[in-house]
């Protein structure tokens, strides 16, 4: 017999079980009632807002502790290097012979082009001055001993542009053309 209630036991656990979790997953909804019509909203009159106190009153820390302006600035730097104003860029002009580059000390007239390369970023040129010594210049570059400037490098010529000062104290400029020497 006891075997029997063994069973039945056995067999009504898993029924009992399965009543106790469906019966306890039932969720009451709760009476819910219609809503009522929609009417305008009723308006509240806007309260005025009211200024926040500063951390430095609301600690009680006296403003006149708050001046800075005796104080240094720390993002100054400790050396200021003044600069003058600045005016248009004017040629260098160079009054001490020992200051001269070898290129400036001939008259542009004097010396030869020898070699042009045209078709890299910049246009270069050798050039070569009555000693026999060569030098490769580009545009933008000093030459001769009349402040002279090259201008422009063609694949066929070289133009420099001197300026000077007429006696009215007028300034000039004076473009001088240097060809490409031919070979021999």
């Amino acid at each position: 017999m006891r075997k029997k209630a063994s069973n039945v036991l056995l067999c009504l656990m898993p029924l009992l079980g399965a009543t106790l979790f469906f019966a306890g997953c039932k969720k009451e909804q709760p009476q819910t009632q219609p809503p009522a019509p929609q009417s305008k909203p009723a308006v509240k009159p806007s309260l005025p807002i009211q200024k926040q106190a500063t951390s430095a009153k609301a600690a009680g820390i006296a403003a006149q502790s708050l001046d800075f302006s005796k104080k240094k600035d720390p993002f100054k730097p400790f050396i200021v290097v003044e600069t003058a104003p600045q005016q248009k860029a004017k040629p260098a002009i160079v009054s001490r012979p020992g200051d001269l580059l070898p290129i400036q000390n001939y008259d542009v007239n004097k010396f030869r082009v020898s070699g042009i390369i045209v078709g890299l970023r910049e246009n270069s040129a050798l050039i070569i001055d009555p000693t026999g010594r060569g030098y490769v210049v580009k545009v933008g570059m000093l030459i001769g001993n009349n402040n002279g400037r090259i201008s422009r490098i063609r694949p066929s010529s070289l133009e420099v542009v001197e300026q000077y000062r007429d006696d009215k104290g007028r300034t000039k400029k004076n473009t001088i053309v240097l060809p490409l020497s031919k070979k021999k």
